[in-house]
């Protein structure tokens, strides 16, 4: 009944302004009729008047006649219809009038996808969140270790202010989480020490089956009062921040006077350096139990522990000498 009132009405509305007959049917087949859209397209409608949106969408190739658009919305609205929204949707190829009004009143808008990968620093971050096309305005740098590594929906004009806030939103609801679910006893005064010294762990390996074992070990040079000496710790110290890849770290950088040198400077950096995923996080907040105080790279991408200084000087020998070491 809700489509033939349609068609009447389209039809007094035909029949006073042209004094035709027939004009139902003409009305019916206008509005069914296959569009010109050639292709699928993802089309940003903007807002307007139901005049100015259908000059735009027939500039846009998706209907024949910008008229004819107008006078289909205003019909269509005395039916109950909903108002036409303004954002991005998806059209198939020769979409109807019909079907046009349909998705701008009821279609979910095209969906897109922010990801931020886990280790990043805050200054590359910034550099995702610029070359993200769908978002709009301007965003600050946020805060080093402030934004949730995940992947966020979102939809055509979100604000890359907003789009910050949401991330370090989810950080915040993290970290609270899992501070209150900690393990007993770990040297860590506040929350934003398990953030940072995850963020040294999610640079530290690349292993999920690891990253506990090294939170483990760092977490008892801690305790101990030993230095950590985490070359990611350094590599951000002589980048300044940037954490640029492939840098092979010389004696000059270990010796560089800088709070992030974990080498020279005993406990924790003064902050994050990097955002740390959500098992990295885990993983300090619930860390292996382990007696080790050492760890390096074993030369097939994991890395080798161990408890003693002599053993780990054999494991750097070894790695050093280009061997495959044993764990």
């Amino acid at each position: 009944m809700r489509g033939r009132s349609i068609f009447l009405t389209l039809g007094v509305l035909a029949v006073l302004g042209a004094g035709g007959v027939g004009v139902v049917a003409e009305a019916r087949a206008k509005f069914n009729a296959p569009g010109p859209l050639a292709k699928d397209t993802t089309l940003v409608v903007p807002h307007g008047t139901p005049a100015e949106l259908g000059t735009a969408l027939e500039k846009a190739g998706l209907v024949t006649d910008a008229e004819a658009f107008r006078i289909a919305v205003t019909v269509t609205s005395y039916t109950g219809a909903g108002p036409l929204r303004a954002s991005e949707f998806a059209f198939p190829a020769r979409a109807s009038l019909k079907q046009v009004l349909a998705i701008l009143r009821t279609a979910r808008p095209v969906q897109h996808r922010f990801t931020i990968p886990e280790g990043l620093t805050a200054a590359q971050i910034a550099l995702l969140l610029d070359r993200a096309d769908a978002l709009a305005g301007n965003a600050a740098v946020p805060e080093e270790g402030a934004v949730m590594p995940e992947s966020y929906a979102y939809e055509h004009g979100m604000s890359r202010a907003a789009m910050v806030e949401r991330a370090a939103t989810a950080m915040r609801r993290t970290v609270a989480r899992l501070w209150a679910e900690r393990a007993e006893n770990l040297p860590l005064r506040r929350p934003e020490d398990m953030v940072t010294l995850a963020s040294i762990v999610e640079r530290e390996t690349a292993r999920p089956e690891e990253r506990a074992r090294v939170a483990g070990v760092l977490l008892n040079r801690l305790k101990l009062g030993m230095r950590l000496q985490s070359d990611p710790t350094v590599i951000y110290a002589a980048t300044g921040g940037a954490m640029t890849g492939g840098r092979t770290l010389t004696k000059a950088d270990l010796d560089r006077d800088n709070p992030y040198n974990t080498y020279r400077v005993a406990g924790l950096p003064p902050g994050p350096i990097g955002s740390p995923g959500l098992a990295s996080l885990q993983a300090v907040a619930r860390p292996l139990a382990t007696d080790e105080l050492y760890f390096v790279a074993d030369g097939q991408g994991g890395h080798a522990f161990a408890r003693t200084l002599e053993d780990h000087n054999k494991n750097v020998a070894r790695w050093q000498a280009g061997q495959a070491v044993t764990r």
